[in-house]
């Protein structure tokens, strides 16, 4: 175990040595910093306006505004009917609206686990073949170490990358967002419009599933390219095959919806939201067990490949 844990160990050392690695948390402090900024001095106005004490009969006044702003200007009817539908579901509810917080931001912020995703990609594309490309795979295999645990503490060593990345995002996306913004107490309850009507929920709920279900695409796409780096030795192949499929996944699955086999290919089940708050998932007949058993199928194939290119193949001649 000592030995396993000491290569784990080693890998990480290897990781935060590049330079690279720290352009990667760089880029996602400064895109948490920038969207804060963009947010602060461009959003809109209703989103950080607070209400009295008597904030039903304020929305009620607000209501009125927009309905008579409607009559005359057809075309900004849309926003208002929006922001009218959603004063009217906190009357309706008794929920009293709260300014736009720290919270909230963090929340938005989930959609960053694609450029996390696309960081790990990188790093898990790399991590096999770059010890063939400069030469340093037979220095690791004549340790008396077996090849399998030579993979696996590779591949941990690309989990613990990614969730260091993640975690930072959280920390990062909350500092920023509380310094500029303020927070609503330590769980407050958010009001989201989610197509098939609103719904509330505790933001710290949401959050966990937000930024979770981006794990599951994360995880499969870090492992699809791990495996393409263990039998390619290419990480430039890996890295071009995981982003063109991560970009191009929900399109293909769109393409091929009309057939019934459609709703086993990957990316039909990497997006677990679309089971959630009485969402219709992508294809008819698809549930939140079915497309866990696919993702099971598909990593245990996946790593299965990677375990048999990486244990079996010869190389003596690199």
């Amino acid at each position: 175990m000592s030995n396993f844990l000491n290569l784990i160990w080693n890998e990480q050392i290897k990781l935060y040595a590049r330079k690279a690695t720290w352009v990667m948390f760089a880029v996602l402090l400064i895109l948490a910093i920038g969207g804060g900024l963009i947010t602060k001095f461009f959003g809109t106005e209703s989103d950080f306006k607070e209400y009295g004490d008597d904030w039903q009969t304020e929305l009620q006044a607000e209501n009125a505004q927009l309905t008579a702003e409607m009559e005359n200007d057809e075309f900004g009817g849309f926003m208002n009917e929006m922001i009218i539908t959603e004063n009217n579901y906190h009357l309706e509810n008794n929920i009293k609206p709260q300014p736009y917080d720290g919270w909230e931001y963090v929340l938005e912020n989930s959609f960053l686990t694609s450029v996390i995703s696309l960081f790990t990609i990188i790093v898990a594309a790399g991590i096999i073949s770059n010890e063939f490309k400069w030469g340093t795979i037979k220095l690791l295999l004549i340790r008396p170490i077996s090849r399998t645990k030579i993979l696996l503490s590779k591949y941990v060593s690309v989990l613990i990358f990614a969730f260091t990345l993640l975690v930072f995002l959280l920390a990062s996306s909350w500092l920023v967002g509380a310094v500029l913004f303020g927070l609503n107490g330590l769980n407050p309850i958010v009001v989201q419009d989610l197509m098939p009507g609103f719904v509330q929920n505790d933001v710290l709920g949401e959050i966990v599933k937000s930024y979770g279900f981006g794990l599951v695409t994360l995880v499969m796409m870090a492992t699809f390219a791990f495996m393409i780096s263990a039998i390619f030795r290419s990480s430039g192949m890996a890295i071009g095959l995981a982003i063109f499929l991560m970009m191009a996944g929900n399109a293909i699955v769109a393409f091929l919806s009309q057939y019934e086999w459609s709703k086993y290919i990957l990316f039909a089940n990497t997006n677990l939201k679309q089971y959630m708050n009485g969402m219709e998932p992508m294809i008819p007949g698809m549930s939140m067990t079915f497309s866990i058993i696919v993702l099971a199928v598909y990593f245990v194939i996946f790593m299965g490949a990677a375990w048999a290119a990486f244990t079996k193949r010869d190389v003596a001649g690199n």
